[in-house]
Formats: structure tokens, sequence, C-alpha cells
């Protein structure tokens, strides 16, 4: 059974036109197209030529947008000895060693991110099963496993992202906030595309790049021009 189109989605479709649309247009009818009633974020859907059930075709990084999430970041830091008051003292929203492990064992979800330094990792493994599937367990290669506990935190708050693409190939990345100005949110996705180009996997044959959408939370998707984006300068 099809799912059922709500009026104002359907009114909302109609003002996009079936085409690739520069950058900046692209990102001006998002914001013409978040008519939800709460803050909507602004969201990319991108589709690479890459197949993650191969090693070297996997993506997982982080990016740092220019211009913030929008979001304010709950870091919780998991470390021990003096590491602890660094964490509290960055800024940390939640510190602890084994008591917070137990914590998050018994049900602690009250936070966005997870920091790690690499001498508790052991203990943390426990939560795998837990944290997994929610996108928290710390990794390395999310910039979430450090021994600079100070700086992650920093970055995070400040418009860090971790992100991967799926089992399909597609990448779902919230790039800001539908209330964010156009030009800031074409910084934001800048950033994100460069970061994609950057990490390239070195499996990846062919195009690498197939399709980019933008689309707010409730809004209709809004295909972009990914070779306009490329070939722009970015911004600071």
């Amino acid at each position: 059974m099809a799912k059922k189109v709500s009026r104002r989605l359907r009114e909302l479709q109609a003002k996009v036109e079936q085409r690739d649309y520069a950058p900046l247009d692209a990102l001006a009818l998002l914001k013409e197209t978040a008519t939800a009633k709460f803050p909507e974020a602004a969201e990319a859907h991108i589709r690479l030529g890459i197949d993650p059930k191969y090693t070297d075709q996997q993506l997982r990084t982080t990016v740092a947008l220019p211009k913030g999430t929008g979001n304010v970041v709950r870091v919780a830091v998991i470390t021990r000895g003096e590491k602890v008051t660094e964490a509290s003292n960055a800024g940390a929203d939640i510190v602890g060693s084994e008591e917070l492990i137990d914590e998050i064992f018994k049900g602690r979800m009250d936070f966005d991110k997870l920091i790690a330094t690499p001498d508790v990792m052991p203990q943390v493994a426990k939560l795998g099963k837990l944290l997994g599937p929610r996108g928290l367990m710390p990794s390395p290669k999310g910039g979430t496993v450090t021994p600079d506990v100070a700086a992650a935190i920093a970055e995070f708050k400040a418009g860090k992202l971790e992100y991967r693409a799926d089992r399909s190939g597609i990448v779902h990345v919230m790039f800001g906030k539908a209330s964010f100005s156009p030009e800031d949110l074409l910084i934001n996705l800048k950033a994100l595309q460069e970061s994609i180009d950057r990490n390239r996997p070195s499996g990846a044959k062919g195009r690498y790049w197939r399709s980019l959408y933008v689309a707010s939370t409730m809004g209709p998707s809004i295909s972009v021009d990914i070779n306009a984006l490329r070939d722009m300068k970015a911004e600071a």
C-alpha cells in the first residue's frame, strides 16, 4: 500500500522542479519549503559510487562545519586520572570512569557524543551492543577515541560531525538548521563536499558522486548540481 502524502507536502513538492539546482538556489528553496511547526534541520543525502561491503570502499570520517550544526551537543567523556579534571574543565557535560561505564550499561543515555581515551577502551568495549546501534560507540576514525579530550570536546561542541556511508553507499548528514541563511548553509555543504572528496575510499572506481539531494526535515527533496558545488571555492 502506497504511503499517503499529506496535502502540505504535495504543495511543497509542486514548488520543486525536476532538475539540478544551482547550490545556492537549492538552499534558498530548502528554506522556503521548511514549513513545519518546529525548527527543521537541513539534511544532505548523497549517493556515492561505492559498495561498503568491501573494506576498501567504506567511508566513515568527520567534518567540521564552519557555521556549526545549530544544535547544543551534550558531550560525555569516559577517562581516568587527571584526564577527568581536564575533560570537566574543557566543558564536558558528563565525565566519569568505570562508574560511568556501569551507568551507561544500565541505560544512561543523556548525551549526544561519547568520547573516550585509549586507555579505557578495553572497558568501553562491553558497551558496543548498546552504543553501536545508536551511533555512539567511540572510534578512532570518528575522532572520539583520543588522548586529547579537550580538543575533541571543543570540536564537537563547535560543529564537528561524524558521518558514514550506509550499506547502500548513501551518506545522510544534517548540515545545519533550516533557519540558517542560504549562504551559511552553503558554506557548511561545501565543507561536507570537500570532506567526502578528501576521504574518497581507495577502492572507489568510476564516477564517485552519483547524486546529491538536500531537504529540510519535513520538506521535499531538492536535487543539487554536484559539479557546480565541487567547482566552487570554499569560504571561511
